[in-house]
């Protein structure tokens, strides 16, 4: 709040701008009063009674001009207009000979407290302590002292006095103003609170104004579920499908949002450990979840439980009893145990016939007895197995004709039993019966004989032919080992059948050696076969010619026509190999001659 001081000075005088005379300087100060809001020519005083009359001059946009009216022959003051104290508190004026009027503006109580705003939204948790607080807009009110903002009320919609308000006067002057809690909240019971909250003044009488406070409670999880019943109970077939529906469960929640929606479940711990049951978590239907048995359980107990989902869940739970009533859907139950040494479906090809393979039993839940009064029948195995029984009672699977698992190795049976019910329930057991190996069979070679080539000068190590043989059983029994009867030249890698040189060979020695090659399983006894390789062996000519004799003689007549015959020579067998037939063979031999008495060297 300021003071604005405005000056009216009286019309100028001869000689005003001169040095004034002493004391001249001296002014004297008039205080006077007036209410606000008095009518128009209201008298507010007079500028100073003993001298009168003052020289006015009025200054233009002065509000003492506009808001007042000044009489310069009495010095009477009078409103021109209602005045506001709210606006202008005071008024200012210098007449002359030097007076000073001050008037101030008297406050009335003409302004009621006001609201920034006219509604305000707040929020409470419902488990909120007592005293806790929110603060709401305070009223502002321009006049003074005690017609300013004097309190607060709540004058409506504080049901149960949930609510009560603490007031402060600040260091501004304001009343601020904070709305507190005064007993206990619960939105279960109240949701909402629509207060309006009256601000008063100090005034007679007090004027006033209100603001409205829409309260909301604020859930919180304190409510737990709580079901509509404290047992179920109900019936199902045990040839129930899985998924069939039994019974609905109901449970509610007095919360709201998550803290009032519902998940069902199966308490586990406690009950249907084997999940023959579920339930939707949603609605809280139950279902088959397995196939049901009564021969195996007639009543199921389960313990439902419902959970909200706060964060911190509350959960109430109820029984759930489930009576399975009987059907007449048991089959026979057939059971095999096979008579290997490892009780694994299998028998040897050299079974003997009339060995046995399995022990078949067959039971029925419905029965009463341990055995079911059963026609058992068995089929597939190509006649090679069949079923016997002496008491109708356990059944056995027999070898009926000679096995070759070269021939089958796998064979597919089926046991079927059907029991004597009406109508007639029957089972079936099929299986895979592997007939295992024995070493009857010796390796075979691709081919009985083989033929080879190489040549003379080949190195040691040369690869000369591979030999392969298969052997039809499996496993040791077919693992095929290579070797060589009575080679010099030549040896055999025992896994890959490949032949190679050992050493030189020679053709001169031997043009086309002939091997014996054995292939031996792995098979206890073990089996063995054999073929042959013959290997060509090629000449080169690495050999001089050598004549059979190292000195020929021979007489030759003088009259020998020419072109006779007179000496034959001839060469060593080596020299004929296939190599040397293709090749000039140069003789350089010194003989000697003798014609007459003459002698001539050739």
């Amino acid at each position: 709040m300021w003071h604005l001081l405005l000056f009216l000075v009286l019309g100028a005088t001869p000689g005003l701008g001169a040095t004034p005379a002493p004391g001249a300087l001296h002014e004297r100060v008039k205080y006077l009063e007036v209410s606000e809001n008095v009518r128009p020519g209201t008298r507010v005083g007079f500028i100073d009674i003993d001298s009168p009359p003052y020289l006015i001059a009025p200054v233009p946009g002065s509000p003492v001009e506009t808001d007042l009216i000044i009489e310069s022959a009495t010095g009477e003051i009078r409103t021109r207009v209602p005045l506001d104290r709210e606006t202008r508190p005071s008024y200012s004026l210098v007449a002359l000979p030097r007076v000073r009027v001050v008037i101030t503006v008297l406050d009335e109580n003409d302004n009621a407290p006001t609201f920034a705003v006219d509604h305000v939204y707040i929020e409470f948790p419902e488990n909120s302590p007592r005293d806790v607080k929110r603060p709401l807009p305070p009223a502002y009110d321009p006049d003074l002292g005690q017609y300013t903002t004097q309190r607060y009320e709540i004058v409506s919609g504080n049901h149960g006095d949930a609510f009560r308000l603490s007031q402060q006067r600040g260091r501004d002057g304001v009343l601020y103003l904070d709305l507190q809690i005064a007993g206990s909240l619960d939105r279960e019971m109240r949701s909402r609170y629509h207060l309006v909250i009256e601000a008063l003044d100090g005034g007679t009488p007090p004027l006033r104004s209100h603001l409205n406070v829409n309260v909301t409670v604020q859930d919180v999880n304190d409510n737990p579920p709580v079901f509509n019943q404290t047992r179920y109970d109900a019936s199902v077939p045990e040839n129930a499908t899985v998924g069939t529906p039994v019974l609905a469960v109901n449970a509610t929640d007095a919360d709201a949002g998550d803290n009032g929606r519902i998940e069902y479940s199966i308490n586990r711990r406690q009950s249907d450990r084997e999940e023959m049951f579920r339930i939707d978590p949603e609605t809280g239907m139950v279902y088959v979840n397995k196939a049901l048995d009564f021969e195996s359980k007639e009543r199921h107990e389960l313990v439902i439980v419902a959970r909200d989902r706060g964060a911190q869940p509350l959960e109430a739970s109820t029984f759930f009893s489930i009576h399975v009533t009987d059907v007449n859907d048991n089959q026979p139950d057939i059971t095999v145990i096979f008579l290997s040494d490892d009780a694994t479906p299998k028998i040897s090809e050299s079974a003997q016939l009339g060995e046995f393979v399995a022990r078949i039993s067959v039971s029925d839940p419905d029965s009463r007895t341990e055995y079911s009064n059963a026609t058992v029948t068995l089929t597939g195995g190509e006649g090679h197995f069949g079923l016997t029984t002496r008491d109708n009672i356990i059944y056995l699977v027999v070898v009926e004709r000679p096995l070759d698992r070269e021939e089958q190795s796998v064979y597919e049976l089926s046991v079927e039993a059907t029991d004597a019910g009406t109508p007639p329930l029957c089972a079936e057991r099929t299986f895979r019966l592997l007939v295992t190996d024995v070493n009857d069979n010796a390796p075979k070679f691709e081919h009985e004989r083989y033929e080879a080539h190489l040549l003379e000068a080949s190195e040691p190590g040369t690869s000369v032919i591979q030999v392969f043989a298969t052997d039809l059983d499996e496993g040791v029994n077919s693992a095929v080992r290579y070797s060589l009867a009575n080679a010099t030249w030549f040896a055999i890698d025992e896994t890959t059948g490949i032949i190679t040189t050992v050493t030189h060979v020679d053709c001169e020695a031997n043009p086309a050696p002939i091997l014996v090659v054995y292939a031996t399983d792995s098979g206890r006894p073990p089996l063995s076969s054999s073929a042959t390789v013959r290997v060509t062996v090629h000449d080169l000519n690495d050999n001089e010619p050598i004549f059979e004799k190292p000195l020929y003689n021979a007489t030759v007549p003088e009259n020998m026509p020419v072109g006779r015959c007179f000496l034959k020579v001839g060469l060593r067998k080596s020299l004929f190999s296939p190599a040397a037939r293709h090749e000039n063979v140069k003789l350089r031999r010194s003989h000697t001659v003798t014609r007459f008495k003459n002698e001539y060297q050739k």
